[in-house]
Order: structure tokens, then C-alpha cells, then sequence
């Protein structure tokens, strides 16, 4: 009889920051019962995904296992664990667990995409559990920066698994749930065979701060100001926006949310109460009948997002509303890296209108969800596991946090994507790795990251394109000679002649000494004009561009 096992395997968010997936499985071999956590997207950027809208999970190898699935649990409601629910779930069918706010988003999420009611179903925090299959599951409240994130705690045959989800140990959040000490000490008491961990911020050595630590400064920064102050953030973080908004009426401003993400993350926070109020708010359009020293607008686009309120601003006017010499833009979040030169390309634009940019180098104006490395320490040793798995990070910050472990006496192994983890016994054990890659929304399909698709767009963008149509008449003879049209080529080349002219005398010269033998071989007539045209625009203007061919033969 096949020993059952217990495996850990990241699909997303491991050697990466984003894009979360993880799946626990107990059972035989390639017969495992499985539970899915997290569903979660990452942004695309010009350089290595032009035109892709987002970056979700290759789910290809738990599609193909969608009959084990027991079930989906999302820990928060952040972009990169939640934002994938609408656009996966079908090709997983499994019912999705969450607590009320979190519910809240994911069931938008379906809504989207006019999925059925009764997909999500709400949960209690711990210690209420979820029976699915041979997994007991508890919703662990954990500090984050959006209300509601939770730790899991998975109960299986094998024993007891900590999944932290993104968490920092703050004891006084603006919103949600405090870091509670006694509680994890409970969870530990049975015994722990693993956690698995965040990572992201293993190489900060100083411990982390509260976000009720911000509002002084925020009030004291905003009131010196002497015209429009406007601030972004991430609009999930609800405490930060919180935090912002009180700040700014502290400092005797009226509110403007500009941006739906912003507006719809405040209105879920109301319905679920985890808001229990939010300071008064007024439209874009009262606001450009007040003073600009009386305004403090809230924008969406913290991370350089093109169409997102902040670059709209940077550029020009949003909604009526635009920023003058004078005003204040802070912004009060950390840079995700990738997202830098979008964010510098604001800040500059914003510089050209004379407003004055603060941004948070100085730490003064933001602190992290994420747990430094003093705080992994302490949730190591309140959990007393037996292993560690880091999760959530680069794999630089995998391989620190198995170090990190290692320095309590607890032992670790890096697990990227796609690598199976058995922890069915005192130490992890490698038993498996699974082919990963991406799947991209590109515009309102999915496709691969491999399907060559971006791909071409990426040459197309480097090196420019030219059409070649080309006939062939019944006698199998050119009819004519082949004509051009090219994108993003130059003009004109070298010899100061049109490219276009160049290409078109290049290729009757080729057509008009091709063999009869090419010319009735498509293959070889293919080739050899890609060959001509390519060869002809590098000497004329060193690039070798894509090439479509199009050849009609007249019956």
C-alpha cells in the first residue's frame, strides 16, 4: 500500500514578489486532496510584457488535478492573492473560503466576470474552522496593511501546518487586527511541523513600526503645506488611506478619493464594518470651488500605473481637478521593484509643474506590511516549528530566511515556483518540481508565456516590421514585382533613398533570377525573401527587422 504524504508546493510568490499561489496536498503520491491558497496577479511592465494587461499563475498542472481540489482559501484581499479569482476560478471549479472583507472583493471579483452567486463562502476567524477533505482550517487574524489578513492554520493527518500570509507584528494598526502574542502561543501549543513564511523584508534589520506611529507626522507635514497637498498609496492599504484621510482633516482639509480602486476599497471597508467610520469626503466637482489650501486629495497609481489617477495628474488635468506650482505630493508607500521608472517619470512630470515631490526615503511617511527581520525572529520562536519554508520573496530572500532559521536551530529548504515539498516527516524533503510559467491577460484572453505571442510583439518593438505581398500567376510566374509597407522602420536609409524603394528593387532583382524550383517551393521562396529583406535593411539601416510574407498564387 502507497504511504500517504503531506507536500507544499508554490505555483506563484516564490522567487517573486507577487503573484501568489500555493498548494497543500495530503494523500498518495499524484493522488493527493488538495487545497489551493491564494489566487493572485502581478503587473506587467513596457520591457518584458508590452501590451499584456496582467500576469496571473500558469494553474496548468492543478487544472489537470481539479477533481482533488477540496478547496480555495484567499488570506487577504490584496492584488497579488486575490486579484486572479475572476479569471481562474472556472478552470478550478472549487469553492473559495474567506473571511467577510476579503469575501467581499473576491465575490466582486466573479461578479466581474458574471460568474454565479455562492462561489466564496465567509468564514469565521480563528478559532472557527473549515473541514474540506482531510484539511481543518482556521482563519488566523494577522497585522497587514489591508483589514482581515490571516495566517492559516492547516490541520492535517500528518499534524499541524502555519501558513503566516503576508503579516508584520504591529500591536496598534489604525485598522484591523492587532498582532496578538497570546493567540499565536495558543496556535503553536500543540506543535508545529511547518510554517511557511513571508520573506520579503528578511534583509531589514530593524524591527518594524506601527502605522499609528504615521499620523503625527502626516498632520504635522500636511498642515505646513501652502496650497493643494494630494498623497497616494496602495488603495488596499484602508489603514494607510485611513490614516491619510484623518491626517488631512486634522490638518483642517476636505477629503477628494480620486480613482476607483480607492473609492471602492473605502466602500467595502464600510459594508463589512471593518471600517467603522472614515473621515467625510467630497466630489472632484465641490472641490474646484474650494481653496487649494483647503484640499488634500487621495489618488490611486502609487507604483507609476499609466492610467491611474496620479500619472493622470502628472500629465495634465483628472476629473477637472490639476496640480499647480506650489502644491504637495507625497507619496507614501514603497516602490515595488520593477515599478521605479514609473514612478520617476511622475515625479518628474510633477517637478516640470512646479510641485514639490516628497517621497518616502526618509521612512518618515510609510511603513511596511511586511515583517522585518527582527519580527520573523519573533513569530519563529512564538511558533516553535519544526521546519521552515520561506514563501513570498525573491529567491535572495528565500535563501536568507533559510539562514535566518537556521540561526534558531530550525531547518529550512528554498522552494521556488513549481518545486514539491514533502514535510511528511521531521525535515522538508524536495520530492518533485512542476513546470511553471505565466499566463497572461492580454487584452480579454488568456494566453501562455510561452505561446510566442508577447514575443513577437517584443521583436516587432526592438527591431520594427515589413509586409512583403508578393502574386504569382497561374503559369507560375511573379506577376509584377513584390511590394512593401513597413512600422517602425526609418524612412530612409543610407544611400538617402526611400527603405521602401530599396526593399521593392531588391527583391525583383532576387525575383527575377529565382530558379523556377524556388519559385514553385513556398518554403524556399519564404526563406530566401525574408533572407533578401533583412539583409537588405541591415545595410541599409543596421536592423534586421520581422518579416511577414504575403504570397498569393492565382489558380
Amino acid at each position: 500500500m502507497t504511504k500517504e504524504r503531506l507536500i507544499y508546493m508554490p505555483l506563484g510568490g516564490a522567487g517573486e514578489i507577487g503573484m501568489n499561489a500555493y498548494v497543500y496536498g495530503y494523500g498518495a503520491p499524484d493522488k493527493e486532496r488538495l487545497i489551493v491558497v491564494d489566487l493572485g496577479v502581478t503587473f506587467p511592465d513596457m520591457d518584458t510584457t508590452p501590451g499584456v494587461d496582467l500576469i496571473m499563475p500558469d494553474i496548468a498542472w492543478l487544472e489537470a488535478r481539479k477533481e482533488q481540489i477540496e478547496g480555495i482559501f484567499i488570506t487577504h484581499a490584496h492584488e497579488d492573492h486575490v486579484g486572479a479569482v475572476g479569471l481562474l476560478w472556472e478552470r478550478l471549479g472549487a469553492p473559495i473560503y474567506a473571511r467577510t472583507f476579503t469575501a467581499n472583493i473576491a465575490s466582486r471579483k466573479l461578479q466581474e466576470k458574471h460568474l454565479p452567486d455562492g462561489i466564496v463562502k465567509t468564514v469565521g476567524a480563528y478559532p472557527a474552522r473549515t473541514q474540506v477533505g482531510p484539511f481543518e482550517v482556521s482563519f488566523a487574524p494577522i497585522s497587514h496593511s489591508i483589514p482581515e489578513s490571516s495566517g492559516l492554520v492547516i490541520d492535517t493527518p500528518q499534524g499541524r501546518v502555519v501558513h503566516s500570509g503576508d503579516f508584520k507584528i504591529d500591536r496598534t494598526p489604525v485598522v484591523g487586527e492587532p498582532f496578538d502574542d497570546d493567540m499565536w502561543a495558543e496556535i503553536a501549543k500543540p506543535g508545529v511541523k511547518a510554517l511557511m513564511c513571508d520573506s520579503t523584508n528578511v534583509f531589514s534589520p530593524v524591527a518594524g513600526r506601527s502605522e499609528a506611529e504615521l499620523t503625527d507626522p502626516l498632520v504635522e507635514l500636511i498642515a505646513a503645506q501652502p496650497a493643494m497637498v494630494v498623497a497616494t498609496t496602495f488603495a488596499s492599504n484602508i489603514a494607510r488611506v485611513k490614516t491619510l484621510a484623518m491626517a488631512g482633516e486634522k490638518a483642517g482639509r476636505s477629503i477628494v478619493l480620486l480613482g476607483r480602486a480607492m473609492r471602492r476599497m473605502v466602500e467595502a471597508g464600510l459594508e463589512t464594518g471593518v471600517l467603522s467610520s472614515f473621515p467625510s469626503v467630497i466630489s472632484p466637482e465641490d472641490a474646484q470651488h474650494l481653496p487649494r489650501e483647503n484640499l488634500m486629495l487621495l489618488v490611486t497609481g502609487s507604483q507609476g500605473e499609466r492610467r491611474a489617477a496620479s500619472a493622470q495628474l502628472s500629465q495634465g488635468k483628472y476629473l477637472g481637478l490639476s496640480l499647480k506650482e506650489g502644491d504637495t505630493f507625497l507619496f507614501s508607500s514603497k516602490v515595488i521593484p520593477g515599478n521605479e521608472r514609473g514612478v520617476i517619470r511622475i515625479m518628474n512630470n510633477l517637478s516640470e509643474k512646479g510641485v514639490d515631490v516628497i517621497d518616502d526615503r526618509g521612512g518618515l511617511y510609510h511603513v511596511s506590511g511586511h515583517a522585518n527581520r527582527p519580527d520573523l525572529k519573533t513569530l519563529h520562536e512564538i511558533i516553535k516549528p519544526q521546519m521552515i519554508v520561506p514563501m513570498h520573496g525573491e529567491h535572495r530572500h528565500l535563501r536568507e530566511h533559510v539562514k535566518l532559521a537556521a540561526e534558531n536551530g530550525i531547518t529550512g529548504v528554498v522552494a521556488v515556483n513549481g518545486t514539491m515539498v514533502d514535510i511528511t516527516g521531521d525535515e522538508p524533503q524536495v520530492c518533485g518540481f512542476v513546470e511553471t510559467g505565466r499566463t497572461y491577460l492580454d487584452g480579454s484572453v488568456q494566453i501562455g508565456q510561452f505561446d510566442g505571442i508577447v514575443r513577437d510583439r517584443i521583436r516587432m518593438a526592438l527591431n520594427g516590421h515589413v509586409v512583403v505581398t508578393m502574386i504569382i500567376d497561374e503559369h507560375d510566374e511573379p506577376l509584377g514585382d513584390p511590394w512593401c509597407e513597413t512600422t517602425g522602420l526609418a524612412e530612409m536609409g543610407r544611400n538617402n533613398a526611400p527603405l521602401v524603394d530599396v526593399l521593392e528593387e531588391d527583391l525583383s532583382q532576387y525575383i527575377n533570377r529565382a530558379d523556377d524550383k524556388t519559385l514553385l517551393d513556398d518554403d524556399a521562396l519564404d526563406k530566401e525573401l525574408r533572407r533578401v529583406v533583412r539583409n537588405s535593411c541591415q545595410n541599409e539601416i543596421g536592423k534586421k527587422p520581422e518579416v511577414t510574407l504575403i504570397v498569393s498564387r492565382l489558380s
